[in-house]
């Protein structure tokens, strides 16, 4: 019988932890398209996290992988989790509000859960956790708002544009898994960056124009914001929580970003908590709780 892949309490931790620092990504990725183009934008977050990365290799004397097979994993990776959602997302924003981006982003949840249970032995589609993801995200759904979610057109090419991003996503973290699998965090990370920089620097330079350095001071904080913590910093985490927890539990992070991006919203900038974010926070833990089952077991051995 297959064995669905446990969530450590450690796991749990990182995952929150990365759900933070994203969660506040989607404001300054927003900043910084008032005034650079979206792949301008990406080829930012990539090419500058990627140089602080391999500073980082080099400072930590980590050898350098030098198999080809391992640099077409990097190059597939860059592709699929930044490349693609990245420029998809980017574009995606200029015309959907962020409420329904939001709701978007977390359908990442449940693609990595069921394309996981497709291609690993370990991370089995049970009910238990089928039923998490989708009370999970329906807490989400509710946080934000269900208005929202019913704005959801599929005629619309930029929502379409968010879910395709979300779906690349999904088969990342299973790319990850099958490829990049027993490399250091930090190797993985900068391997990564270094595949979608190769790809995103000459798309921008071709589609927007040579890249200016001559940018608002507000500008440069979002970027920073994003390449140094959103990107560089929580990719180390992507990579650790990947091998703690595998690559359909690692997709849970999208369910905690639209939450604590609510949060910090009503604390760092005073906005307003609508009641019905307690509702839908409320579902979510519900979602977790059952996700990470341990609570679900003890209560049977209750019985």
């Amino acid at each position: 019988m297959r064995q669905s892949k446990d969530i450590s309490p450690l796991a749990w931790v990182l995952l929150a932890l990365l759900g933070l620092i994203w969660g506040g990504s989607f404001l300054s990725i927003r900043i910084a398209l008032n005034e650079v183009g979206f792949l301008t934008s990406v080829a930012h977050r990539t090419g500058w996290a990627m140089c602080l990365l391999w500073l980082y290799v080099w400072y930590c004397g980590l050898p350098i992988p030098k198999e080809p097979r391992i640099w077409v994993g990097f190059l597939g990776m860059g592709l699929l989790n930044n490349a693609i959602p990245f420029s998809l997302m980017a574009w995606g924003q200029l015309t959907i509000e962020s409420g329904l981006t939001s709701i978007l982003n977390a359908t990442t949840a449940i693609f990595g859960v069921v394309l996981a249970s497709l291609f690993f032995a370990d991370e089995t589609l049970s009910a238990r956790k089928l039923v998490g993801v989708i009370i999970g995200f329906l807490g989400v759904a509710i946080a934000i708002g269900i208005e929202h979610l019913l704005a959801f057109d599929i005629r619309s090419l930029a929502q379409l544009a968010i879910i395709a991003g979300t779906l690349s996503y999904a088969f990342a973290g299973i790319w990850a898994r099958k490829r990049l699998s027993g490399l250091a965090p930090e190797i993985a990370a900068a391997g990564m960056l270094t595949g979608s920089t190769l790809i995103m620097l000459p798309a921008a330079w071709i589609l927007e124009g040579p890249i200016t350095l001559a940018l608002e001071p507000i500008t440069w904080l979002a970027i920073g914001y994003y390449v140094i913590i959103a990107t560089a910093l929580a990719y180390l985490l992507y990579y650790r929580i990947l091998a703690l927890a595998g690559s359909g539990n690692l997709m849970l992070v999208t369910l905690l970003v639209p939450p604590i991006a609510i949060v910090l919203g009503a604390v760092v900038l005073g906005e307003a908590l609508h009641p019905r974010a307690y509702a839908g926070f409320a579902l979510l833990a519900l979602g977790l709780i059952i996700l990470d089952g341990r609570a679900v077991d003890a209560l049977r051995r209750a019985k």
